[in-house]
């Protein structure tokens, strides 16, 4: 197989509400398969690329409703939304499967989409997401949880920025970048903004965010859809988490705890990455483009 990648372009596909901006780089084989990404929660397609750089397979990521490109589009979101979004996908490609992997929010939306579309997923792999999370502590109501899970990006996308410099600058102190910082992720944060100058501003949607939140923290539906994953799914998780601190999203106790209530699942773990640098690092999306090489066949 050809570990090469011949060509990136982006192009738009018509979805309830208006077109889905997809970008898709394609492999030097032509026979390579094809891999579907989904990205996290206020993230972009754009932080599939040093993945893409590194895979022997084509690699096609949208940016999901509300997010990117894809900011503006009309409806409400919600995992099974997104799911059907990358049908839509597949449809205009004429793919008939694909496998099918996400990271953070992403693979909750893999997950929904394997547990919505089994005869479209060839495979499935979730990268530090997709399964039940830390249970918030005892007495938190829903909307406490809720705030705890968005509060800082709820920030961070009511603010406005003068210049893409200014935006780097902001991000550039984030611990989760600290030994990581460079091309692949500037062009992630930049291709973020939208709007002009003096008042550049994340194309995310808060409200999207707010769905796609309380819809991913509902416990019974992730829980079922691990379940139901086809077995041989993998699990990757990261060992440091959102802001590099130990012991990541996932937890080592938690992830145990996983692995026996998911013997469907394989789980591997990356322990030198964080949530972020698990794609935006080198270390990170070299590990994850063998995993999805693998995986794919």
């Amino acid at each position: 197989m050809d570990r090469s990648v011949s060509s990136y372009d982006s192009f738009g596909v018509p979805v309830p509400g208006g077109d889905l901006h997809v970008g898709r780089w394609t492999a030097g084989d032509p026979a390579a398969p094809v891999v579907l990404a989904a990205h996290g929660v206020t993230a972009n397609h754009r932080c599939w690329s040093l993945v893409a750089e590194r895979a022997g397979f084509t690699l096609v990521a949208p940016d999901l409703r509300g997010r990117g490109r894809s900011g503006t589009l009309e409806g409400r979101a919600g995992m099974a939304r997104h799911a059907d979004d990358l049908v839509a996908v597949l449809d205009h490609l004429g793919q008939q499967k694909a496998v099918v992997t996400g990271h953070s929010m992403g693979a909750f939306v893999a997950a929904a989409f394997a547990d919505r579309h089994p005869d479209r997923t060839a495979a499935l792999t979730l990268l530090d997401g997709g399964l039940p999370l830390p249970a918030p502590p005892a007495g938190t109501t829903p909307e406490q949880a809720l705030a705890a899970t968005i509060g800082p990006a709820a920030t961070r996308l009511t603010m406005t920025f003068r210049s893409p410099q200014d935006y780097l600058d902001y991000w550039r102190p984030h611990p989760a970048f600290a030994d990581d910082w460079g091309p692949a992720v500037e062009d992630y944060l930049v291709y973020d903004l939208v709007g002009k100058p003096p008042a550049l501003h994340s194309s995310v949607s808060l409200s999207a965010v707010e769905e796609d939140s309380r819809d991913l923290m509902d416990p019974w539906v992730v829980d079922r859809r691990g379940q139901q994953a086809p077995s041989g799914t993998v699990f990757l998780r990261a060992g440091y988490g959102l802001l590099a601190e130990p012991g990541g999203l996932y937890p080592p106790e938690l992830a145990a705890d996983h692995a026996r209530r998911y013997p469907n699942l394989e789980f591997r773990h990356a322990e030198d990455v964080n949530h972020y640098t698990l794609l935006l690092g080198v270390g990170g999306a070299t590990v994850v483009a063998k995993l999805l090489t693998e995986v794919a066949g």
